[in-house]
This record gives C-alpha cells, structure tokens and sequence, in this order.
C-alpha cells in the first residue's frame, strides 16, 4: 500500500505531513529559539481554553498518562481525598494510580453505558466530609461516553472542593472554557484532538492554587510545581524535553487555528462520526451506546454475533486494507472501537466502512 495506514483510534492519530516534516530539524533543548517554541505552545494552549486570566499550562514528558499521574501526584496533598467518578477503564486507571502514590481515592461507580451523574456526585460530597477532591474523565473512551463537564464543575464549586478533569481525548475538539468552567487541573496530551505526535502531556493549572501544591510530590520528576517554576525562571525544561514532539505540536498548532480552532475540528470530527455509524448501520454493525451518548471521538461497536467472527482476524484483515482499529475495553460484553479524531476527513471514513464490509463479507458475517 503507497499511503501510510490510518490509525482509527483515540490517539496515537493519523498526522499530516506537515506535522511530520516538523520532525526533521534536531534542536537544543537550551537554546534560546526552541525556549521560544515552548513558549508559543504554552500561550496558544492557554488561548483555547480561555485561560490566561485565572490558569497557567505546564508542560510535561511522557504519555498522557504520566501527567494525570503527574497531576494527581502534585495537586492531591498526601491527606487528600480523591473522588473518581467512575464510568469506564480510564476511571478505574486514575483511582488505581492515585493510590499506588498512598493517596486516598474512592471510586462513585456508575453504569459504563451511561454519563456520570452529577446528583449522585452531590449526595457523595452531603454524606463524605473528608473528600476534598472530584476525579472526571470528560470523555471516557472506553465506551466513548461524554461526561457532564460543567454541571460537575458546578458542583464542585458549592461544595468548595478541587476539580482533577482528565480532558486527554476531547481537548481541541469539545468547547471547554475557564471562563465557563472552574477546575484545579485539567490535562490532555500532544496525540490526541491537537492531531501532534505523542510524548507529551499538558496540565492547566488554576493560578490560585500554585503555591499550596509545593511540596505535595513524592517524586522528582513529577513534580509540576517545580515543573512549572523552573519553566518560569528559565524558560526551560526541567529535564531533557522531547525536542521533536514539542516542534511538531507547535505545527500541529498553527494547523489547528488555520483550520478554524475548536469549532470548526469540532465539526468535521461530528462528520467523520455520523458518516461512520450510518455506514456501519447499513451493514449490521450498530453501536454500543445510545445514539444520544455517542461522542465524536470515539464509537464503541457491538461485535458481530457470529461463530466466524473474532477480532484479531478482523483487526489483522481490515489493517491489510489500510486501517488500524482498536480492541474493546468493555468488560461484560465484547466490542471493537473506531477513533473519529485524527487528520482524516468522511472521505477516509467511507473507504473504512467499505473496508470493514469486504472483510466482514469474507468472514462470511455480512452479505
């Protein structure tokens, strides 16, 4: 095949060649000229959320996964009580990470079919005195489900507690605004909705918090109050930065407000989503959630119920056809997933679908 594959999941996403190309330029991680990029990237991130006035975005190495960890690590104090509302794996992932660090964290678990409930959030906080903070997965891509950003957030607020949001899969795509919203973190990452390469996390930060995380950190490296003051005073990294992937989310960036911002990405992901699932429809494949509760990111699919289906020879036939998807995450009932998200358009999401129906009707499961 001439083209590159497509990767059709939540992240690492289908670049352009722009973004590649941004790649190919070595840089020091001292010099003056890439301290710049990072400051760039810094001052556009703030911008799409609105933040400047009341938040600062700290940049961190590594996978989303370690900034969340980060997050948890340098916002929670080591007495603190976190509160996962839990719908999903990721849920789970960031409660089970928050106590390997000897932190306390409960989970409030909800069906995976259906969005966190923020009533349900209230009565915790009435009967839990001792929580003093409220873990949200916005979009939890286990299912695909979208969680209730700002009804969360509200009520953190009355309660007087701190907001962790993991935004990973829907930042750059779904409206999030500190001007709507309050948090004491929000985190998302390079390979997700910004459509960069991954290797690096965000973390915005509520300026009114800053000085009550030092200290908080068990760990060196996860430290985003130093992270953040080092930044400051020198406009460097703490430690060796990725040069490569910080250039590329810097073109990835400039890509994003060429092609109209949130919004307009926004738009063309809703695209890509409508034009997959009504495809999918005609041949059978229907999702797992309600239609009311699917996301733009990401679409959970029933697996076909057929003894000739599983899904390793389906993954390994549809990627000879150019297309990579991703496994379920469910636990009760077996599913596959394909991402929305990436630099591909409905054109790509129309070759997908017939892709999958080729291979379906050689696997003797659809005629």
């Amino acid at each position: 095949m001439d083209r590159d594959q497509i990767l059709l999941t939540p992240g690492p996403l289908t670049t352009t060649l722009r973004t590649k190309k941004a790649m190919l330029k070595d840089w020091g991680s001292w010099d003056a000229d890439f301290n710049q990029i990072t400051k760039r990237i810094r001052s556009q991130l703030l911008s799409i959320i609105h933040g400047h006035d009341d938040y600062v975005v700290v940049p961190m190495q590594g996978s989303g996964t370690f900034s969340v960890e980060a997050s948890i690590n340098s916002v929670l104090p080591p007495n603190g009580h976190l509160l996962v509302l839990d719908n999903g794996a990721y849920c789970k992932r960031m409660a089970t990470l928050t106590n390997k660090m000897g932190r306390k964290a409960t989970l409030l678990s909800f069906n995976e079919r259906e969005p966190v409930s923020p009533e349900a959030l209230k009565k915790a906080l009435i009967n839990d005195a001792s929580i003093t903070h409220v873990g949200l997965i916005h979009c939890e891509t286990g299912a695909g489900i979208l969680n209730p950003l700002k009804e969360i957030s509200d009520i953190c607020q009355e309660f007087n507690v701190g907001l962790i949001i993991d935004a990973m899969s829907s930042f750059g795509a779904l409206p999030i605004s500190a001007r709507e919203i309050q948090f004491d973190a929000l985190i998302s990452a390079s390979g997700k909705c910004l459509e960069s390469v991954p290797g690096m996390g965000f973390i915005f930060i509520r300026k009114a918090i800053l000085d009550s995380m030092q200290g908080n950190s068990q760990s060196l490296s996860l430290d985003l109050y130093d992270q953040y003051q080092y930044m400051e005073k020198t406009g460097q990294w703490r430690f060796t930065p990725p040069t490569h992937v910080v250039a590329a989310l810097a073109e990835a960036l400039d890509q994003f407000e060429e092609e109209g911002g949130q919004p307009a990405r926004l738009a063309r992901y809703k695209d890509n989503c409508k034009t997959l699932v009504s495809g999918l429809s005609k041949i059978g494949l229907e999702p797992f959630l309600d239609e009311n509760n699917i996301t733009p990111i990401i679409v959970t699919f029933l697996a076909p119920k057929y003894d000739q289906y599983d899904f390793k020879s389906f993954y390994n036939a549809v990627k000879e056809e150019g297309f990579i998807l991703y496994p379920g995450k469910l636990t009760e009932i077996e599913t596959f997933r394909v991402g929305c998200i990436g630099a591909i358009n409905h054109k790509e999401m129309r070759q997908v679908v017939a892709s999958m129906k080729y291979v379906l009707e050689q696997m003797a499961v659809v005629k």
